[in-house]
C-alpha cells in the first residue's frame, strides 16, 4: 500500500467518524482515532503522520518499543493496546504515552515503578471482559472498583478510563449491547474518579455502534493499512 491510499484510507475513516458523531448527536471531534499500526513498517506510519494522524497503537511489546525509538523524529503520541508480560513493562514505561490493557495491579506497578521521572505520568485505560472468550484479556466488571482504586494511587500512573474488545458480531443492537455496559461501567466509576473520561472502544467493523454509545477514542488498523 502506498502513501496515497493510506492518506485517503485515513479521510474515509475521519468522515465515518465524523458521521458517526452527528449520527448520535455528540460534538464534532469529540471522538479520535487511534491508528493501529502493528506489523506495518515505518514507512506507512510516516505516511500516515503526513496526512495529519499523530496518534498510533501498537500490540507487540518489543515491537511498539521499537518503534517508537526509531521513528523520535515524529511527535507521535504512542498507545499500548495489547497484553502485557511482567518482563516487558520497562521498555513500554519509557517510550508509551498511553497504556489500554491493564487488568492486573502487579503490571500497573510495575509501570509506575519503571516510569522515568522525567516524563508525564503514564495515561492508564483498565481492559474490561465482557464475554466469556476464554483468550481474551480484561477484568470482570466486579473486580473494577478495587482495581481502579487502587491503580489510581501508584504515583506515575494517571487513571483516564476504561477499553473494551467485545465478541465480535455484525449485529448493530449486539454491537450497541457491549458498548453501553461500558459506558455504564464508566459512569459508575466517575463516581469516585470523576478525572476518568476515556472509553477506548470501537474498530473497523463497529465504530459507529462505539460513537453510538459514548466512545471517545476508536481504534482502526486494517481500515487504514490494508490486512496484515
Amino acid at each position: 500500500m502506498d502513501e496515497i491510499n493510506v492518506a485517503t484510507n485515513l479521510h474515509s475513516i475521519w468522515r465515518r467518524i465524523s458521521a458517526a458523531e452527528q449520527l448520535a448527536n455528540r460534538p464534532s471531534g469529540s471522538v479520535s482515532l487511534l491508528a493501529v499500526s502493528k506489523t506495518k513498517p515505518d514507512s506507512l506510519i510516516r505516511a500516515a503522520w503526513e496526512a495529519g494522524q499523530r496518534t498510533f497503537g501498537e500490540n507487540y511489546a518489543q515491537e511498539a518499543e521499537e518503534k517508537a525509538r526509531r521513528l523520535a523524529d515524529l511527535d507521535i503520541e504512542w498507545h499500548f493496546i495489547g497484553p502485557i508480560q511482567s518482563n516487558k513493562t520497562r521498555g513500554l514505561a519509557q517510550t508509551m504515552a498511553w497504556v489500554h490493557s491493564i487488568d492486573r495491579l502487579k503490571i500497573a506497578q510495575r509501570l509506575s515503578d519503571q516510569r522515568p521521572e522525567n516524563l508525564p505520568p503514564l495515561n492508564i485505560c483498565l481492559q474490561i471482559k465482557l464475554s466469556h472468550e476464554p483468550n481474551k484479556s480484561g477484568i470482570a466488571p466486579s473486580e473494577l472498583p478495587q482495581l481502579a482504586q487502587q491503580v489510581s494511587k501508584l504515583p506515575k500512573l494517571h487513571l483516564r478510563g476504561l477499553m473494551v474488545i467485545p465478541a465480535p458480531t455484525t449485529d448493530l443492537q449486539e454491537q450497541r449491547k457491549s458498548f453501553a455496559q461500558l459506558k455504564t461501567l464508566l459512569l459508575a466509576l466517575q463516581v469516585h474518579h470523576p478525572e476518568v473520561d476515556t472509553l477506548s472502544m470501537g474498530m473497523s467493523g463497529d465504530l459507529e455502534a462505539a460513537v453510538a454509545e459514548g466512545s471517545t477514542l476508536v481504534r482502526v488498523g486494517t481500515d487504514i493499512f490494508g490486512a496484515r
